[in-house]
């Protein structure tokens, strides 16, 4: 039987070597590769055959990508096309791209141009998605995307199928909010660029793989003492990268206890509502997605999200992750800080990017923090 920490050093290999890694799981799946970002229909990938594999960019120097995108544009999505331009894609038979953002927008036309060997599927979400129009007009996108996916795969997708691939996406996402919930008592074996590689690794893994390890560490962290660590806090953002802000955090002694992340939790915080057909329910999940800036959300319920999560973890403070040049984020932060500064939260705010190579300043920020905390 494997230790909590072997499973936990096995899951962070896998974070920091995906090319490897997806390799590894096409191979043992004997799948091709379909790669997404952000709210992609990952179900509809993994009933056609394929193997989702997450790409979120990372820390490489821009020498092609300008090209095509001017410096102020996110991190990751220049990440992404360059990395598409050198052909790190090349082993992904498409990749898929939610046009969530401006800069989303505009990849999906560049894309075609900048990386014509890697096909590209858009999905164009409804910016008012909780109306039935809204509704009806993502199950009709959902569906060209499935029939986009058939054509790639050159076979058609069942309804059973869909159905057991969307099983197999709710047995993960309930287990990884069970991993989160314990790892919050296990702040210093799950710290906080463990906790983030550990998620992580699911973007290149066959999603049952990745389940079964989570389930099994799960179990493990549960038999052991519950830790303590000097301060508690949520993070939230885009992203929890670069890695060296989070060995910042760890050197000082900030745990991530939970997190509003957009590559985290937001990916299996919502349940499935019980009625409904696979596709129905995906259709669902996005509607019932709240406090997320990337969809339309008029009441902009974030700041009690962080509020709730706070309490729940019995959190000392938010950490925002601010993205820079991600507007979505940036328009929301002035709502929820004082929504924060209201409830009397600490919050430390650090402008971050993925191309970032030194983390002084950041770690100076940090340590104040705690410092202030304690």
């Amino acid at each position: 039987m494997n230790s909590a920490q072997s499973i936990i050093d096995t899951l962070c290999e896998k974070a920091l070597h995906p090319d490897r890694t997806v390799a590894e799981a096409c191979k043992q799946a004997g799948k091709e590769a379909v790669g997404f970002y952000l709210y992609a229909p990952e179900e509809l990938v993994y009933a056609a055959g394929f193997l989702p594999v997450g790409i979120w960019g990372g820390s490489t120097e821009i020498k092609l990508a300008d090209r095509y995108l001017q410096g102020f544009c996110c991190s990751i999505m220049r990440a992404d096309i360059e990395y598409g331009m050198r052909g790190t894609y090349n082993r992904l038979r498409a990749v898929m791209l939610p046009t969530v953002c401006d800069t989303l927008k505009c990849i999906c036309e560049n894309w075609k141009v900048a990386v014509p060997q890697v096909p590209i599927i858009p999905v164009v979400y409804p910016q008012n998605r909780t109306l039935p129009s809204g509704e009806e007009y993502l199950r009709d996108e959902f569906s060209r995307v499935r029939r986009e996916l058939e054509d790639l795969a050159g076979q058609s997708v069942s309804d059973a199928e869909l159905e057991a691939a969307f099983a197999v996406y709710e047995t993960w996402r309930e287990a990884m909010r069970a991993f989160t919930k314990v790892a919050s008592t296990h702040p210093q074996t799950v710290h906080a660029k463990a906790r983030h590689l550990i998620i992580k690794a699911g973007y290149f893994m066959d999603k049952a793989q990745h389940t079964r390890e989570i389930t099994e560490l799960t179990h493990l962290l549960a038999e052991l003492p519950e830790e303590t660590c000097a301060v508690r806090a949520v993070a939230t953002g885009l992203v929890g990268e670069p890695l060296g802000v989070l060995d910042s955090l760890r050197e000082n002694g900030v745990a991530i206890v939970a997190d509003d992340l957009a590559q985290e939790s937001r990916q299996f915080r919502v349940p499935a509502r019980a009625e409904g057909d696979a596709l129905s329910k995906m259709v669902w999940r996005i509607a019932d997605q709240k406090g997320c800036p990337f969809l339309y959300e008029p009441e902009k319920t974030r700041g009690q999200k962080l509020i709730d999560l706070v309490k729940e973890n019995k959190a000392d403070a938010v950490i925002t992750l601010q993205m820079k040049f991600c507007d979505p984020d940036e328009f929301d932060y002035p709502i929820y800080k004082a929504e924060l500064e209201a409830a009397g939260i600490p919050l430390l705010y650090l402008e971050v990017e993925q191309q970032m190579d030194s983390f002084g300043q950041i770690g100076t920020r940090i340590q104040s923090l705690a410092e202030m905390l304690l």
